[in-house]
C-alpha cells in the first residue's frame, strides 16, 4: 500500500496552516507597529456580504481537521468559532496543526474510495476518499488562507508570495 493519501492531505494542510500562521504574525505586528486596533484587521473583509478574516481562518481549520478525521475514520473535534483576538486565532490554528501532525500514515493511506459523508448547511453531500481531498479539501482550505491573506495585503500588512506560500525557495 502506497502512503498517497497521507502525503497528499496532511503535508500540505499542515503547510497551509503554518504559512497562515506566520501571516496571522505579521498581521498581529503590523497592527501593533501602525497602532491599529487589531479588531479592525481580525473583522475585515474583502467585500460586505463576505466572511471576516476571523470566520476565513475558522473555516480554514475546519476543512483541514475534517479532512483528516474523516479520511481517518474519526469524528471531527468541534471548536467553538469564537476566536476575536490574534492570539485566539494562533492558538486555534496551533491545536489544528498539532492534530494533523499526530495523524499517522497507516490512518489516511487506502482512504482513496472510501465514502465520506459531510453535513453542509441543509444537506449532506456525499464523497470518495479522493475526490473529497483533490475536489473539495484542498480548494477550500487554499481559497480561504488566500482570502485571508488578501484582506491583510488590501489593509496594508507587507505580505506576499513568499508568505503564501512559505519557505520553498
Amino acid at each position: 500500500m502506497s502512503n498517497f493519501m497521507y502525503v497528499a492531505s496532511v503535508p500540505p494542510l499542515i503547510r497551509s496552516l503554518t504559512n497562515l500562521r506566520s501571516i496571522l504574525e505579521k498581521a498581529a505586528a503590523h497592527a501593533e507597529a501602525k497602532k491599529i486596533d487589531p479588531s479592525v484587521l481580525i473583522n475585515a473583509r474583502l467585500y460586505p456580504d463576505m466572511f471576516p478574516l476571523s470566520r476565513q481562518v475558522q473555516i480554514a481549520t475546519d476543512v483541514a481537521k475534517g479532512a483528516v478525521s474523516r479520511l481517518a475514520g474519526l469524528e471531527p473535534p468541534k471548536y467553538e468559532d469564537n476566536e476575536s483576538t490574534f492570539p485566539e486565532l494562533l492558538a486555534r490554528l496551533d491545536k489544528t496543526i498539532a492534530l494533523l501532525e499526530s495523524c499517522k500514515p497507516e490512518q489516511i493511506d487506502g482512504s482513496e474510495d472510501k465514502t465520506i459523508t459531510l453535513p453542509m448547511h441543509d444537506r449532506t453531500v456525499t464523497f470518495t476518499g479522493l475526490p473529497y481531498l483533490f475536489d473539495f479539501v484542498l480548494p477550500n482550505v487554499y481559497f480561504h488562507v488566500t482570502t485571508v491573506y488578501a484582506i491583510l495585503r488590501h489593509n496594508g500588512v507587507e505580505i506576499g508570495k513568499k508568505d503564501f506560500l512559505g519557505n520553498i525557495y
